[in-house]
This record gives structure tokens, C-alpha cells and sequence, in this order.
């Protein structure tokens, strides 16, 4: 698919990078170098130009594993005004998502309510986005734990559990990639 518009797209790195992000460590270098690896695991994957930014800016908000947060969520115009309305919906839906709510729902068909963590509401998201948002997950996901043997071996069996469970929201690269990453934390004979 390539990369997003390319007016977008530099603009969307140096406000990271402004932000904090070249400077904030996080497994594999910088959190900078873990948003532009995820982002080029979503281009491989085949994700259109808007899930793709929104890959890149994922940890914007911070996340449900990841607390530091590069601008508050009554901030989200600027990031809308950097990388579009969709690409920045895509993000706070991301890093909204409470997982401990969110993940168990997961697998179970469409549509999937979703937990806000930032507001405490229950909301059911287009199919569209909660595959964009399983597919950045993933991404996310394999990044990390290529990047960090510690958190492979605690989080990788429940990964792939996560992972196989909502297999009909993933590409078929995207589901490719996590069984040849995360095979050795599938249950026997399965």
C-alpha cells in the first residue's frame, strides 16, 4: 500500500518527535523507533494510509500499557488537524480502549462493545474500526515482543490466545506474522 499522504506524514513525525517521542525509551530504541516499526508492519500488512497513521501515532494518548502520553485527549484537534479525522479517531480509540474490558469480547463476533478508559462509557464501534484497532494491536504487539524476551515469555501465550481468538478481524499477512512470531506460545497440538 505504501505511506500515507505525503503531506501528512512528516508532519505527523516531527509533532512525535517534537513531542518526545525520539527521546522516550521504550523496547527496540526510542518510542519513536517502535511507532515507525509498527507503521511499516501496517504498510507490509497491506492497512490503507489512514490505519497506517494512525499506527504511527498510536501511543499519542498513551495506551492501556503504556502510560506516558505525548498530548491530553482534550488536545485531539491538533492531532485531527495533523493526520485527519479518521487516522485520529483510530488513535483515541486505541488508546482509549480499556483492554481488561475489551479483550475478552474480542473473538466473539461483530459488533464488539468497547470500554473507554478515559471516560468510563460503553460504545460499539463500527466493524471497520475495531479491525483497524485488532490490527494495530497487532502490530503493536509483535513489536514489543520482539524487542523485549522478558515480556514475550509472560505476555506471548496470552497474545496468542488473544491473537487466534480474533483471527476474522485480522488480515491474512497481519494473522500470518503472529503465528510465525508468537507459534512456540500456541496450546499443544493446536
Amino acid at each position: 500500500m505504501g505511506r500515507p499522504a505525503p503531506a501528512r506524514w512528516p508532519r505527523a513525525e516531527k509533532f512525535l518527535s517534537d513531542r518526545g517521542a525520539a527521546r522516550t525509551a521504550h523496547p527496540g530504541g526510542t518510542l519513536l523507533d517502535h511507532l515507525h516499526r509498527v507503521t511499516r508492519l501496517l504498510s507490509a500488512w497491506g492497512a490503507d494510509p489512514d490505519v497506517q497513521l494512525a499506527g504511527l501515532c498510536h501511543a499519542a494518548y498513551g495506551t492501556d500499557g503504556f502510560d506516558g502520553s505525548l498530548l491530553g485527549i482534550t488536545e485531539r484537534w491538533v492531532l485531527a488537524e495533523l493526520i485527519g479525522d479518521r487516522a485520529e479517531a483510530l488513535v483515541y480509540l486505541y488508546a482509549s480502549c480499556d483492554r481488561a474490558a475489551v479483550y475478552p469480547r474480542l473473538g466473539n463476533g461483530l459488533p464488539v462493545g468497547f470500554h473507554d478508559r478515559f471516560t468510563g462509557r460503553e460504545h460499539t464501534p463500527a466493524a471497520a474500526d475495531v479491525r483497524a484497532i485488532v490490527e494495530i494491536t497487532a502490530a503493536n504487539e509483535l513489536d514489543v515482543l520482539a524487542h523485549n524476551v522478558g515480556l514475550a515469555e509472560r505476555h506471548g501465550p496470552a497474545l496468542y490466545r488473544l491473537f487466534a481468538r480474533s483471527r476474522e478481524l485480522l488480515s491474512a499477512p497481519a494473522w500470518n506474522a503472529c503465528t510465525e512470531q508468537l507459534a512456540r506460545y500456541a496450546p499443544r497440538g493446536s
